[in-house]
Order: C-alpha cells, then sequence, then structure tokens
C-alpha cells in the first residue's frame, strides 16, 4: 500500500502494515527512536495498523509532540512504581507539562526517602520492559466496571462521551486516550523531582491529593544536563534573588499580589520608561481604563459568561462589577467615543493596565504567577488591507525591544481550534494575513495546529533567557469578536460604515512576569540602565568621606543612581557587600584619589584602575544612555 508523508513524498508498505513497520522504513531520516505517529491529523500509536493513502508523521523525542508522548508514558510509569509500593493510593490523572510530568494521587503520603524508592521501583519496571497495550471499551458499564475501586476514575468515565479507552502495562491498567511509547525500556533516565499538594479538578472544595513531579529523558547524559540545568536554575530564583536584594516582597493580607521595593520600583520605572519611548516613537496613543467596570460590560464581552470564576466582583448600589481581568473591553469603549475616518487608521491605543485574575493558591509562583498584575496591552485598530504591514510593524517593535535586554526568540503561529467563531472565509483570510507578514518579514515560525484562539488566530513569541529556557511573552492576536459585539466601525473612502480589523498585542506580556525573567536572566546582576545602583563610592577612612559625597553629588546630577558606603567596616567588607548587592561600579577612594581627584573604579572581581572623575561620569553616562544589555568594562570606554 501507498502512504503519503507529511514532509513529501510517498512511501510503499506491504498492505496491514503498521506503525512500526513505517518507523523502520525511515529509521535512517529520523534523529531518534521512534515514539508515534500522526495519521491523517490523529495521534497513534505505532502499534495502530495503516491504511492505503494515510497521510503520516513519525515522531521523535526531537519533536514536541514526541516529547509529550514519551513524558505522558512516563507519568503511567511513575503511576505503575506508585501503585507497587502503596497499593492504597489512588492514582487520578498524570499529564505531561512544559518540562517533564506530573501525577496525582488520592490516598497517600510521602515521605522525603519516598522519592527515591519511587525511583528504584520505576527503574525496575523499565527493565521489565513492559509494552502499553491499548484497550477499548464499547460500553460506559465496561469501564466502570475496570476502575469500580477508584471513585476519580469512574467521575472522569461519566463525563466521557465517548472515547473511552485505557492502557495496560504489566498489572497496571490506567483510564487513558494515548497514545503512548512502543516499550518502557525506551526510558533510560528517570528521576522524581518534587511533591506537592493539590486539589481534585482545581477545586479547593473537592478531594485534597500529593502530585508527584518527575522528569524522564530516553538516557542518562540528557538527564544528567537537565539536574545540572535545575542546579543553575536554582542559583537564579528571582524570588530569592528579589528577597536578598530588596526588590519586592508577598504578604498573606495579599496572597499572590506583590509589593514593589523602592530598589524594585527603579526597575519598574526604567522598563516603563523604555516602554513609553518606544511607543511614543511609533505612533501608539497611550490610555488608561477603569480598573472596575460593570457586570454589563463584562457580559457583552463574553468575560462573564466564559471567566466569571477567575474574576473578583462586587455589588455596589444593587448593581454588580468585576475587576478587570483583560484591558481589552475598556479600550472597546474607548474607541466608540469617536467615529472614526479610514484615513485616521490604522490607530494604535495603548495601555498599562493593573488587571486581577483569581489563580488558584498552589499555583501562585512568585512574579511568575501571580493575582494582580500590570499587562502592556495595545489595540491596534485598522483596515483590512493594513493587517501584513500592522504586524510587520509589530514584530520589528518586539525585536527591538527584545534586543536591548539580550533575549532571543522563536515565533509560533496557532491556527483556527475546534471551537470557534466567525466564517470559514473569516478564518482563512486572517491566518493568510499572519503568515503572509511573517513570510514577508523573512520569519522563522512553527505552525501550531489549532492551538488559535477562539476568536482568531495569533502569533505568539517566546524569548529565550540566559540558560535556554524558553519563556512565552509577547503574543499578537487578531480578533473578528469583539470588533463585532461592540459594533466598531470606520468610515470607509465610499463613505459607508465598515467593520475595522483589530489586533490584540503585548510585548513584556505581565510586567511583574518579564521583572521575574530579567531578574533571572540577568542573575540580578542588571544591565546599568536597569540597575537600582548603579555605583557605590567607598571609603578608605573618616577623611575621604567629603571627596566620596562629592563624586555621588556628581553622579547624581547626571541622573545616575549611586551611593557612599562611610561606614566603619573594612573595605574588603565594603567591596564584598557591593557586590552581593549587585553594584555595577565600585568606586574606591583614599588618600591618592582625593588628593589626585579621582577613584579607583573595580566591575565585579575586576580593579580597572584611578580614572578622574570627569572620565568616570562620560562613560557611565554613556553606557546608560546606549542600554547595552550587558556591562562594559570601564577602561574601555574612557
Amino acid at each position: 500500500m501507498k502512504l503519503q508523508l507529511s514532509k513529501g513524498g510517498n512511501l510503499e508498505l506491504a498492505p496491514g502494515a503498521r506503525g512500526i513497520e513505517l518507523a523502520k522504513a525511515l529509521k535512517k531520516d529520523l534523529p531518534a527512536a521512534a515514539l508515534a505517529m500522526r495519521v491523517n491529523g490523529t495521534l497513534k500509536d505505532l502499534s495502530s495498523p495503516l491504511q492505503e493513502g494515510d497521510l503520516v508523521e513519525v515522531f521523535t523525542f526531537e519533536d514536541e509532540r514526541g516529547r509529550k508522548v514519551f513524558w505522558h508514558s512516563a507519568a503511567h510509569l511513575l503511576a505503575q512504581a506508585v501503585s507497587r509500593l502503596f497499593p492504597e493510593a489512588q492514582p487520578t490523572i498524570g499529564p505531561p507539562i512544559e518540562q517533564g510530568f506530573y501525577y496525582d494521587f488520592a490516598n497517600l503520603r510521602l515521605r522525603e526517602e519516598d522519592l527515591e524508592r519511587i525511583e528504584k521501583e520505576a527503574q525496575k519496571i523499565v527493565k521489565e520492559r513492559p509494552e502499553p497495550k491499548r484497550i477499548d471499551y464499547a460500553t460506559k458499564e465496561e469501564a466502570l466496571a475496570q476502575f469500580a475501586a477508584n471513585p476519580f476514575k469512574k467521575e472522569m468515565i461519566d463525563n466521557l462521551e465517548e472515547g473511552l479507552s485505557a492502557y495496560s502495562q504489566g498489572e497496571f491498567v490506567d483510564l487513558c486516550r494515548g497514545p503512548h511509547i512502543p516499550h518502557f525500556g525506551l526510558i533510560q533516565g528517570f528521576k522524581v523531582l518534587k511533591t506537592s499538594g493539590a486539589y481534585w479538578r482545581a477545586d479547593a472544595k473537592n478531594a485534597q491529593l500529593t502530585r508527584v513531579y518527575a522528569i524522564a529523558y530516553p538516557d542518562q547524559k540528557r538527564l544528567k544536563a537537565y539536574l545540572n540545568f535545575l542546579l543553575e536554575a536554582k542559583k537564579r530564583d528571582h524570588r530569592v534573588l528579589g528577597k536578598r536584594l530588596s526588590l519586592f516582597s508577598f504578604h498573606p493580607e495579599g496572597p499572590g499580589m506583590p509589593f514593589f521595593h523602592p530598589k524594585g520600583m527603579i526597575l519598574w520605572d526604567e522598563l516603563m520608561a523604555y516602554w513609553d519611548e518606544k511607543h511614543q516613537a511609533q505612533g501608539y496613543h497611550k490610555i488608561k481604563t477603569p480598573v472596575m467596570l460593570s457586570q454589563e460590560l463584562w457580559e457583552k464581552s463574553g468575560h462573564w459568561d466564559y471567566y466569571r470564576e477567575n474574576m473578583y466582583s462586587s455589588e455596589i448600589e444593587g448593581r454588580h462589577f468585576a475587576i478587570k481581568p483583560m484591558n481589552c473591553p475598556g479600550a472597546m469603549l474607548f474607541y466608540n467615543e469617536e467615529q472614526y475616518s479610514y484615513r485616521q487608521l490604522p490607530l494604535r491605543v495603548g495601555e498599562i493596565g493593573n488587571v486581577h485574575r483569581h489563580e488558584m493558591s498552589g499555583a501562585l509562583s512568585g512574579l511568575f504567577r501571580v493575582r494582580s498584575f500590570h499587562q502592556d496591552d495595545a489595540h491596534i485598530y485598522m483596515k483590512p488591507e493594513d493587517v501584513q504591514n500592522e504586524i510587520l510593524h509589530v514584530l520589528r517593535l518586539a525585536d527591538e525591544i527584545y534586543t536591548t535586554f539580550g533575549l532571543t526568540y522563536h515565533l509560533e503561529l496557532s491556527t483556527r481550534p475546534e471551537k470557534s467563531i466567525g466564517t470559514d472565509a473569516d478564518w482563512e483570510q486572517a491566518t493568510k494575513g499572519l503568515k503572509g507578514a511573517l513570510d514577508q518579514g523573512g520569519h522563522e515560525y512553527q505552525i501550531n495546529e489549532g492551538d488559535g484562539a477562539f476568536y482568531g488566530p495569533k502569533i505568539d513569541i517566546h524569548i529565550k533567557d540566559a540558560i535556554g529556557r524558553t519563556w512565552q511573552c509577547g503574543t499578537i492576536q487578531l480578533d473578528m469578536f469583539l470588533p463585532e459585539r461592540f459594533d466598531l466601525t470606520y468610515i470607509n473612502a465610499e463613505g459607508e460604515k465598515q467593520r475595522p480589523v483589530m489586533i490584540h498585542r503585548v510585548i513584556y506580556g505581565s510586567i511583574e512576569r518579564f521583572l521575574g525573567i530579567l531578574i533571572e536572566h540577568y542573575t540580578g546582576k542588571f544591565p546599568l540602565w536597569l540597575s537600582p545602583v548603579q555605583a557605590r563610592v567607598l571609603t578608605l577612612g573618616p577623611p575621604h568621606e567629603a571627596w566620596a559625597r562629592e563624586v555621588v553629588l556628581s553622579l547624581s546630577k547626571l541622573g545616575l543612581r549611586a551611593q557612599t558606603d562611610t561606614s566603619n567596616e573594612s573595605i574588603n567588607k565594603k567591596v564584598r557587600t557591593a557586590q552581593l548587592d549587585q553594584v555595577n561600579y565600585i568606586l574606591v577612594v583614599g588618600d591618592r584619589e582625593v588628593t589626585e581627584k579621582t577613584v579607583t573604579v573595580r566591575a565585579g572581581n575586576k580593579v580597572l584602575g584611578a580614572f578622574s572623575l570627569a572620565q568616570v561620569s562620560a562613560s557611565l553616562l554613556r553606557e546608560k544612555q546606549t542600554r547595552v544589555s550587558r556591562q562594559n568594562e570601564i577602561s574601555c570606554a574612557i
């Protein structure tokens, strides 16, 4: 039979061949062992039979979909190991996540030493090389009988309308839609990372569960590299650095709502000043909309029906209001204040809006996941023919901003999901506009089929930090929903009302989250323009204090953030304190410096030499104004 390959071309296999035979035929062209396949758009096990004319693609661990299959299979391995050691434990769900996977269990209490026991049991199972076998249930009754002792699985079965299936591996059977890897011998690196509490279906009213996090790889080498990566990431933990550098804090009186300290506010203000500068230069108009708006508005926008459980609401004078979880509806009201002409479009409107979302307490994580945060939203209203140019405009702006921080990135185009609004023609035109802009701009990008928003396709921008982690920050979304709901119009060249095309876009995303990323990206060693303390003048003794104050005053008049350390500590202790505080430049003054009107400059652990105050001031000012992403050596700039 003849099969179509997703990357082009055909392949002949014997009638009745399965995916495993296809994988063997393609072995020389695959970067690693085959794990699963996609047949006519549906993910399947390699044990599945193929038919004449099928469109097929084989996945390995090098593919994102292959990794998800691998990690989901490893989650079943974890559940089997736990079930062997703790027979009373009740498995619930175990999905893959961005890095690795977790599995939630009821009736399970673990100690630290149990994690190693689970690992060893999992490794024992790997040596048995069980092969996952798919079980398809003809009726709900059949599936319920299989999982009669597990109320969580029974609830899942009751809520399923179709596709009732499970997988067996040795004595362990788990409800699952699949697919899975061919055999568990492919899992050669396995590590249990940590445990935490969770609630069934993420609802605090439901049963409390024990969540076990783990990671798995096809070989020990990659596992070791990942564990080393975790150690490096731990050194950069923004929660630890934020506390040590006194940038921000959290308090039980406002859970998930960060308090920014004076040094943290310097970072914040510099980010905002840079945002304002770049957006004003690109013709954006800045607005501010209320943080609380009426229920009627949220019903009109659709949030009241689809997002109400994540919104904070209140009743005032007999009317219901909600604190905004998003800025968009306020921007719609702003647009409708005026009747725009086609000559006034595109209209670029930005807002740094404070939004609130009720995240579960277990999901809160420093600045990365909070309940109160600010988004650098912008809504661009345009004529249909403007779409491509405006997207290119946003991509150029994003590139300029991310490059300033020394961040690289990649782009992903997400297309129409199963549940969506709008006609086929609308979606085709919108997707074509995004794709055309990416192609015209010469951008490389991945396509995520079916991962768009329900109201339109989108481009997601994933930035990469100093240790290779990726973060989804920027996004460009075409919206066919809100302009219709809010009856947005403009007057076209023929004098008729026409619906504008609208783009939602963010670049920082959540300002709080972006700050957390920057803290970890720089390990708290911020470039000069961002740094809360750019220079600290250290004195060798009391006779040098007058010159130290004069140096600080001179630098401060230039807009540089400088301070003195005239304490009675030794100079070595003062230097060490300044280094721990991540001060960019340490300026030491003693007898010679007072006499010669100079300062001796240190950057990190390097002594750069003695320079005049004018030389130092000019160099620091130049470094600040050019916003270099990493600290320069002052000696090279003088």
